[in-house]
């Protein structure tokens, strides 16, 4: 088994997860993951910047998280019952073959989503495609997506779904502060999720401590 397969597999595990984190019953709800996808490609979109008529530089940190968060939902939409090493074994064949046909990160994203948007389902060798436009690996998608989903844990642990949670601190998204947490820890470590987590708190927190103050 490659290591890009483990990681798949840990990866799917991590989504179950958090979906059932959401929803204990979330794969019998039929969410429109599809959907959310393709907004996300939007978002993507926005941050890279398409508008020849307007001064625009690509945001590349945020563009690296929307494609994240497009895997999450990707992930959510390959679970189907079966079993993760099954599954990951199929996301690693689709891309035996595959070969980076050196589209531009727009090009790239409106690949994906029309093709999300035709099949309602998630293309693996699409997202890879925009993936290495990006310039990003296996190791980064699985370092930043990890990140994500300690910080997915976080929200929800703090009041996302209710709508108290703070999506803002200091006048920055979570997301920002995510990715300098993650720069100042070792992400190899077997305690990154763990000291992740606390590092999100304790910001958290003193984001908190102003507001009341």
């Amino acid at each position: 088994m490659s290591s890009r397969q483990q990681q798949f597999e840990a990866m799917l595990a991590l989504q179950h997860r958090m979906n059932s984190k959401v929803h204990p019953e979330w794969f019998k709800q039929g969410f429109a993951y599809y959907r959310a996808l393709w907004i996300e490609c939007a978002e993507l979109m926005e941050h890279h910047g398409y508008k020849w008529w307007k001064k625009q530089s690509p945001d590349l940190e945020q563009v690296h998280l929307e494609i994240v968060d497009i895997w999450h939902f990707g992930l959510s939409m390959l679970i189907d019952g079966r079993s993760f090493p099954l599954i990951a074994n199929e996301m690693e064949q689709s891309l035996n073959s595959y070969e980076h046909p050196g589209d531009t990160i727009l090009v790239a994203t409106e690949a994906l989503a029309q093709s999300t948007l035709s099949s309602r389902q998630f293309s693996v060798p699409h997202f890879w495609a925009l993936l290495e436009a990006a310039d990003m690996n296996s190791d980064d998608l699985y370092r930043m997506y990890v990140g994500k989903n300690v910080l997915n844990f976080f929200r929800q642990d703090n009041g996302y779904k209710e709508g108290s949670y703070l999506k803002l601190w200091s006048g920055r998204e979570d997301n920002e502060h995510l990715v300098e947490l993650s720069n100042s820890l070792d992400s190899v470590s077997a305690d990154f999720e763990r000291d992740l987590y606390a590092a999100l708190k304790s910001r958290y927190q003193q984001e908190l401590e102003g507001v009341r103050s």
